[in-house]
């Protein structure tokens, strides 16, 4: 029995997110289907993580068990010639029987793409926020700064049934930039809640807004109250940037 090691990079636009659902075509659904024209089943993929409906991944990791010979280095070229465009493995490795994606993880970067300009750029439509808006950087990195180090992000995450017990999380990096019109948000954590990041983001905007201040974050974190921070950002401009082990 091998252990299988893939990376996908994947457009989320016409996508209901990562994981199989009832009522719409999601990202594992399609990819399982390619798996099973390539090994002649489905074996159990565990993924590194779930995305949301628009999302997308730069880099997205899963594993599965498998008895099937094929070569490794011919897993990518066999895959991609039954994916969409939309979907591509990037590279595939056997790993020790142990490994998981999901639990093997040390942390995931994830950025978040806002185009500044008052004009909308329609290359950018699904892939980026447009948002016409001064943002200043530099006030948005001060902000930023106080999220870094372990905290309970219970304000920072939607409650539903997916979410239960310890709602620490260690931000290892947060930081803001901008190349011309392009700000982009850059987060690297050992693990995130659900809508994490773009709660985050969505109050990262209010700080640009002017309707919270960079010194009220550690209060917002400290409250414990989803309603205290922003509002959760929309999910294009999302990217499952890097995925650690």
């Amino acid at each position: 029995m091998r252990n299988i090691l893939l990376t996908l990079a994947y457009d989320g636009r016409h996508y209901h997110g990562w994981q199989i659902q009832n009522n719409a075509v999601t990202v594992q659904e399609v990819f399982q289907q390619a798996m099973s024209s390539v090994f002649g089943e489905c074996p159990d993929i565990k993924g590194c993580s779930r995305t949301d409906s628009g999302v997308h991944a730069n880099m997205y990791c899963l594993n599965f068990h498998t008895e099937h010979r094929i070569p490794v280095k011919r897993i990518p070229s066999a895959l991609n010639n039954y994916l969409p465009p939309s979907i591509a493995v990037l590279s595939a490795s056997e790993e020790a029987e142990d490994f998981h994606a999901r639990y093997s993880c040390k942390g995931k970067e994830y950025v978040y793409k806002i185009w500044n300009q008052e004009i909308r750029n329609p290359f950018l439509d699904g892939y980026a926020l447009h948002y016409w808006y001064e943002i200043d950087i530099e006030k948005l990195n001060k902000a930023a700064s106080y999220f870094i180090g372990r905290h309970d992000f219970t304000s920072f995450c939607t409650l539903d049934n997916r979410e239960k017990g310890d709602f620490h999380r260690t931000i290892r990096k947060l930081s803001v930039t901008r190349a011309d019109g392009m700000v982009t948000i850059t987060v690297e954590a050992d693990g995130f809640l659900y809508n994490m990041v773009r709660i985050i983001v969505g109050t990262l905007l209010y700080v640009a807004q002017g309707k919270i201040l960079p010194e009220q974050i550690p209060s917002i974190i400290a409250a414990e109250d989803r309603n205290k921070a922003g509002p959760t950002a929309p999910p294009q401009g999302l990217y499952l940037n890097r995925v650690i082990y």
